[in-house]
């Protein structure tokens, strides 16, 4: 074992928030560059408990632990093994997506799944059982995930493979199973690292879910970005992007010498200070105009890089600060099929309420996921961003969530802040399994965040 294996974790006091920048909460950081290390610091949480954290990219509280320890998993970033044949990665929980995206891509393999951000941990993924364009075929992360390592309260390290009870507790339960060391995950085979794109407009929200519903099987990426100021007979009017994996042969004969080459661009940084009340109704309305107007009616096949697809803000740095210091709340929920009244009447308050919210995404879930408290579910799922100072915003997104709850839906606990726990259980009916476990797996409460507290979870 080496001097840096044996050595205590470091730890500082620091000030953490969620990538929203709202609720900021201080707490001892500690920075494990070992297993012993992890195992340690969790023996040394005390009496506040402590989470695990990869690159900080939930957005409101999850990764938080005011008065307790939070562990940056970030330096645990070690690629095990790769099996290029089987199309199997076996890497520690603190490797990013990018990371894996530049190693596996030049071998014809591609993430199974990735949200809207490439910056996040492989541990972050199975915590939150992220998902992306490809729900309604693929599923969530997890669903690729063969087996993990699991440093648990006892300071015990498990494996734990798919298809048990404490795998689909720790798939979506938020890190309050223990701390993910390590994880098997299985690969997408891809032939070239370009995206072939077909974009169109949808005139308003029945025109968009009929284009979905329509045609969604037909490819294995699919989002639309919708106007959520539209008003009137243009309510919920939308620009439609799907997609797929680009064969070799589609591509121009340039492009086929490096088919593999993963180049994402990189934009200056956004600016640490900005002006309160810059993404106001009318700024962001201006936005919403311009950016469904210069889309096209309806092209096919566009050849675009995997970053302009999947992940287009990963190219501005810090985007986030472009909300101000008060930060921005993200609201995502999901309605089952058969609950469409439901999602016109969130849409149309939302607009009616002028809530300026330019990064807002609607997609359809396919089969729900394992995991007990995994988010996705068949249906509808609406995100959107909203600046936090908005006047009357915490009684407003309370009235949208009696709206998903009586419509048996949910909220997405990796972007909640401000959920009320008493809606808790009617939107998670597995919500008594995941507590009963984590009460046999930890009954001292080791793992703990604040929004575990927030909702008693």
């Amino acid at each position: 074992m080496s001097a840096a294996e044996t050595a205590e974790p470091t730890a500082d006091a620091v000030s953490v928030t969620g990538w929203g920048r709202t609720a900021p909460t201080t707490a001892r950081m500690v920075r494990p560059r070992s297993y012993e290390e992890a195992a340690e610091a969790v023996r040394s949480c005390g009496a506040r408990g402590g989470i695990a954290r990869g690159l900080g990219r939930a957005y409101g509280d999850a990764a938080q632990n005011a008065g307790g320890a939070v562990l940056d998993m970030t330096a645990l970033d070690r690629i095990r093994s790769i099996d290029a044949e089987a199309g199997v990665v076996v890497c520690d929980a603190g490797v990013s997506l990018h990371r894996l995206m530049e190693v596996l891509l030049p071998l014809g393999w591609f993430v199974p799944v990735t949200p809207g951000t490439r910056y996040v941990t492989v541990g972050g993924a199975i915590g939150a059982d992220i998902h992306g364009k490809n729900h309604h075929v693929s599923g969530s992360f997890s669903r690729h995930v063969a087996a993990l390592d699991l440093l648990t309260a006892d300071g015990s390290v498990r494996t734990v493979r798919r298809g048990e009870p404490l795998f689909d507790a720790t798939a979506g339960g938020m890190g309050l199973t223990g701390v993910i060391l390590a994880a098997t995950v299985e690969l997408l085979p891809v032939q070239t690292s370009l995206m072939s794109v077909d974009t169109e407009r949808a005139t308003d929200l029945d025109d968009l879910m009929a284009r979905l519903t329509a045609t969604d099987h037909r490819y294995r990426y699919s989002v639309a970005w919708i106007d959520l100021l539209a008003r009137g007979a243009a309510t919920g009017r939308s620009v439609l992007t799907r997609g797929d994996h680009a064969p070799l042969d589609a591509l121009p004969v340039r492009a086929r010498r490096a088919p593999l080459a993963f180049r994402p661009g990189r934009l200056p940084a956004a600016p640490s200070f900005v002006p309160e009340g810059l993404l106001g109704k009318a700024t962001v309305g201006l936005f919403n105009e311009l950016w469904y107007r210069k889309a096209p009616r309806a092209r096919r096949g566009e050849l675009q890089k995997l970053s302009t697809f999947f992940h287009p803000l990963d190219g501005v740095p810090h985007w986030n600060r472009i909300y101000g210091r008060g930060g921005f709340v993200q609201y995502q929920f999901v309605v089952g099929y058969g609950q469409e009244d439901a999602l016109r009447r969130i849409v149309g308050r939302i607009s009616m309420r002028g809530c300026p919210s330019f990064l807002a995404v609607l997609k359809r879930f396919g089969d729900g996921d394992p995991g007990w408290l995994s988010f996705p579910a068949p249906g509808w799922t609406l995100a959107l961003d909203i600046p936090a100072n908005l006047p009357g915003l915490a009684a407003f997104l309370d009235e949208l969530d009696e709206l998903v709850a009586a419509a048996g839906g949910r909220i997405y606990l990796a972007k909640d802040a401000r959920l009320r726990p008493e809606l808790l259980d009617t939107m998670y009916p597995r919500l008594g399994a995941f507590r009963a476990l984590r009460e046999e797996l930890d009954p001292q409460g080791v793992f703990r965040s604040d929004l575990s507290r927030r909702l008693s979870l």
